[in-house]
């Protein structure tokens, strides 16, 4: 990934969109890692995260999520996902945040040098190419190596750089918890004492 330590740059992550890919190519994100590799690359000026949240009174899977990265130096992002039966009769839900992430990235244009956009969406090339002629250089990243790719190819062509998910996976990973070596239980010595016959 080329990226100048000079740069003012801002991260816009579509977070259905970075799931779907980590989870495509069997890992999870660190959002600290992450925040910290981007930070020691460039100058970081923002980290935008969107998320569309399902307001119910049942448990979000994604609170816990949300609520740590808003504490933790991501500019959050949300609104509410709405429920809908579609034709067959299942249950669906919609939470697109295309219109939110193209905003902030028009509006964040003048003042970046590069935009760093995670999503595979075709649908943001033309986002892409607006603020391209702004001077603001765009790198997408997504995934080619998951099964589906998650990348569209005008997405892919328009971004003035591709980073594949898996080619900085080793940065971003979180590790899964080593198991703890198990212990010896320790003996204290009045239990080494025989019993009086």
């Amino acid at each position: 990934m080329i990226i100048h330590n000079t740069e003012r740059t801002s991260l816009f992550i579509d977070g259905s969109s970075l799931y779907s890919a980590s989870r495509g190519l069997g890992f999870d994100v660190d959002y600290r890692k992450m925040l910290d590799f981007f930070a020691r690359r460039c100058h970081l000026l923002r980290a935008h995260y969107y998320a569309a949240i399902l307001d119910t009174e049942e448990y979000s899977p994604i609170k816990p999520l949300t609520d740590w990265l808003s504490y933790n130096g991501y500019f959050l992002v949300t609104k509410t996902a709405r429920e809908y039966t579609d034709q067959s009769g299942r249950r669906r839900i919609k939470g697109n945040m295309d219109i939110e992430i193209a905003v902030d990235m028009m509006e964040a244009a003048p003042r970046i040098d590069h935009a760093i956009l995670f999503t595979g969406d075709s649908d943001f090339r033309r986002v892409v190419e607006a603020v391209q002629r702004q001077g603001v250089r765009v790198t997408v990243v997504s995934s080619m190596r998951s099964s589906p790719p998650l990348i569209g190819d005008d997405l892919r062509r328009q971004a003035d750089q591709f980073v594949d998910l898996a080619d900085i996976a080793e940065e971003i990973t979180r590790r899964p918890a080593e198991p703890r070596p198990r212990q010896t239980p320790i003996r204290h010595p009045a239990d080494q004492l025989s019993e009086p016959e």
